[in-house]
């Protein structure tokens, strides 16, 4: 992403998050693999207090990468990123 990318001091700090969030994401999926989708309380099943992170974490990771405005690759794009993404981040220049 760096090579790629100029990001500037607060995006570094955003990608640094998104991250964290990934591995968070690998730890809550590999207790979810482990013990399974849900779990017995007192007040009958429910779902895995790890499955319900999850859900969260991914909402996060996705606000995350978002709030990066990198542009989708020009075959994908046609025409939808000067309309959806004002102000994409144009790649950096070859140093």
């Amino acid at each position: 992403m760096t090579d790629e990318f100029d990001l500037q001091d607060h995006e570094l700090t955003i990608l640094k998050e998104a991250c964290r969030t990934v591995d968070t994401l690998d730890g809550l999926q590999t207790i979810v693999d482990r013990d399974g989708l849900t779990m017995t309380s007192p007040q009958g099943v429910k779902a895995h207090p790890a499955l319900v992170e999850l859900r969260n974490q991914r909402v996060t990771l996705a606000k995350l990468v978002a709030s990066l405005r990198i542009p989708l690759d020009d075959d994908q794009s046609v025409g939808r990123l000067e309309q959806q993404r004002v102000g994409y981040r144009q790649i950096a220049a070859v140093k």
